[in-house]
């Protein structure tokens, strides 16, 4: 029974944490950072509760910020990538051949990042978006994928090099206090 308190009370404290950075977008540069990190929250929650927990507190806080979010650009990029990326990436990284991993994860990236802007513009009509890739003119937008793969890459290195000092360092320093 402790165990089932423990995963309750740990899915609502990074749940309530997730939802505090996606407020945060009020702050205009915040639409990318606050999904992004929101999104690196549930890496704890999937090494300390699994993947379970993880998927309950992800549609939890992706229900609600879609509501309460001031910056809907930032509550579509968490719901449709940043957070389920971090949930998923454990189970992309069990591919055994590095090359096939690393395209099925650009494939995941290019694939949510496509869909989540189709639904932005279309579904919710926030023209804005297209208004903002500026002179470049129609290829502006491919570009804007290919830059966006680049950080992707970036963002991926970070989340395993989070991972790794969430487990190996962290994790023993805040157990340690804790118990």
């Amino acid at each position: 029974m402790i165990k089932k308190s423990t995963q309750v009370a740990m899915g609502g404290i990074a749940s309530a944490l997730c939802l505090l950075l996606m407020f945060l977008t009020i702050i205009p540069i915040a639409t990318y950072t606050m999904p992004a990190l929101a999104g690196m929250v549930l890496i704890v929650v999937v090494i300390e509760n699994g993947y379970s927990t993880a998927w309950m507190v992800y549609a939890a806080v992706g229900f609600l910020s879609i509501f309460i979010c001031p910056d809907k650009e930032a509550a579509m990029l968490f719901v449709g990538f940043f957070g389920f990326y971090p949930i998923l990436k454990g189970k992309l990284e069990k591919i055994r051949r590095r090359l096939l991993e690393y395209v099925v994860k650009f494939a995941v990236f290019n694939v949510a990042m496509i869909a989540n802007y189709m639904v932005i513009i279309y579904l919710f009509g926030i023209q804005d978006v297209l208004e903002e890739v500026g002179p470049i003119g129609k290829y502006s937008v491919f570009l804007l994928l290919a830059l966006g793969n680049v950080v992707f890459f970036v963002y991926d290195v970070a989340l395993s090099k989070i991972i790794m000092a969430y487990r190996y360092v962290l994790r023993k320093k805040i157990f340690k206090r804790v118990g």
